[in-house]
């Protein structure tokens, strides 16, 4: 049980209706989950208000409502604390009600449309390397220390963040790196959290479909740098346009990386090959197991933090020439007769450019380039005709398939990414509603030497159709698919 007015600090109430002197036994934002003593907050999310659920959370037991607006029937034995903003509420209670476990370590948030999860992975791998016990929040699943937690979302609601984070502490964790999604920032699922710095990595075309405007999306991101305070850093990617929007109003000490601009920390690819990279860090040589430009940004955006984490710069180096990416992002396979297949995370029309640029730059001689492409459905549907666009570009052959259709018909989504495929194009495109049977034809079409690109889904062992998930790898089909060759 835990004090009411403890829970309660630093959250502007506006008005307190019953009794502040109370124990709270738990706390949630599902009515379903309330338990005796336990305090509700009623929060306005994207399909359902928590307000039309006050009654029945009081009937389970709840003690405590946070509110922003007070309900009609008033209960005596009910403490409603009315705010303005029951999410902010939320994200602050639960911080508190875990005994605010991100100010008992360095916490780590990483925000960009790409390069989220390849940089608090490397991050976490780092660290831990480094010799520090440390946690890992990451849209591919979360760590504490070597306890894998199954992830749900990009950035976990603020009970489940703060839960983990507690798990951390008493775990004996100095640092936790974790994705910071837009949609996390406007929800206020990080209200109340500490960092202790912050990276911005970039930011293109995605999420229009929740924020409905390119502006809202920059806002969102802006919004997290913003909310850091003077002890921590803010380090952004100079090469981006917007880049220095993320600088603009923070508190933190604001410093940049950068391949092509001036910048605190720098990079260049020296040689590029498809089991990784010479690079130079600041002026230091240093092979990596990772491919591409965009991976030299994630490596310099870690090298970047580390040192403003007060690491050694060779200890850094030393410890990077050995670190694997995130699983699903530019994850290589070779079949018996030379084919080289990559699966990939890329579901935007920035991501899927840069890695079949990599590709590209990788390629011998006249080898082809057979791409596997989908987009998800329900989903920001505006980037469909770009990712299609972007693919046939770039690929000597597109096969457009399913990705996650969710509950849209998965015709109608190839449909509207064909939109982007001019006629003259269409001779080189092929489309296969069957991601699996895609996938194996992409196979039979390749010859020695050529490189199958298989993008979108990376990590995930699923499909998503009309609600259900089915067990679904993209790896494992496309080395059956080798193997039927």
């Amino acid at each position: 049980m835990i004090a009411l007015k403890d829970i309660l600090h630093g959250i502007p109430v506006r008005q307190v209706m019953g009794n502040l002197n109370v124990a709270v036994s738990d706390l949630c934002f599902d009515s379903r989950k309330v338990v005796p003593n336990g305090m509700f907050v009623a929060v306005l999310g994207l399909h359902t208000d928590g307000h039309a659920y006050i009654d029945a959370a009081i009937g389970l037991g709840a003690t405590v409502v946070i509110c922003e607006k007070l309900p009609e029937a008033i209960h005596d034995d009910v403490t409603y604390i009315q705010v303005d903003d029951s999410a902010f509420a939320l994200g602050v209670s639960a911080s508190n009600y875990f005994g605010n476990p991100s100010k008992k370590l360095r916490l780590v948030g990483v925000t960009g449309t790409n390069g989220k999860t390849t940089i608090v992975t490397l991050l976490y791998k780092l660290f831990r390397k480094l010799g520090y016990e440390a946690g890992l929040l990451s849209t591919v699943h979360n760590l504490v220390g070597d306890n894998v937690v199954a992830a749900t979302h990009t950035t976990p609601d603020p009970l489940a963040l703060n839960k983990l984070l507690h798990e951390m502490v008493e775990a004996g964790c100095d640092y936790c790196f974790m994705e910071v999604s837009s949609h996390a920032i406007v929800q206020q699922r990080i209200a109340g959290l500490n960092f202790a710095g912050g990276i911005f990595s970039n930011i293109t075309h995605d999420h229009l479909d929740f924020h409905k405007t390119f502006d809202e999306y920059i806002k969102a991101k802006k919004a997290f740098f913003d909310g850091l305070d003077r002890f921590a850093f803010a380090l952004s990617n100079a090469d981006d346009k917007h880049g220095s929007v993320m600088l603009q109003n923070t508190f933190a000490h604001k410093k940049t990386y950068g391949i092509k601009s001036m910048a605190d920390f720098k990079a260049k690819v020296i040689e590029s090959h498809f089991d990784g990279m010479l690079l130079n860090l600041d002026g230091q040589e240093v092979w990596v197991k990772l491919v591409g430009n965009f991976n030299a940004y994630n490596l310099l955006a870690v090298y970047g933090a580390a040192i403003l984490l007060e690491q050694e710069t060779m200890k850094i180096l030393t410890a990077l020439s050995n670190i694997t990416g995130a699983e699903g992002r530019f994850d290589t396979t070779i079949s018996k007769n030379g084919v080289i297949g990559v699966v990939d995370y890329a579901h935007t029309p920035d991501a899927v450019q840069n890695v079949l640029e990599t590709i590209q730059g990788l390629r011998k001689n006249k080898t082809h380039i057979i791409t596997v492409l989908g987009c998800g459905g329900d989903r920001d549907k505006t980037k469909r005709p770009a990712m299609a666009a972007v693919a046939v570009k770039h690929s000597d052959k597109v096969i457009i398939t399913s990705d996650n259709p969710r509950t849209e018909d998965p015709l109608q989504i190839i449909h509207d990414m064909e939109a982007g495929i001019s006629k003259d194009e269409r001779r080189n495109v092929f489309s296969i509603a069957d991601r699996r049977e895609a996938i194996r034809a992409a196979c039979h079409l390749a010859q020695p030497g050529d490189i199958v690109l298989v993008a979108g889904k990376g990590h995930e062992k699923y499909q998503e159709i009309n609600g259900q998930r089915h067990d679904f790898d993209d790896k494992a089909v496309l080395m059956n698919a080798f193997n039927e060759q």
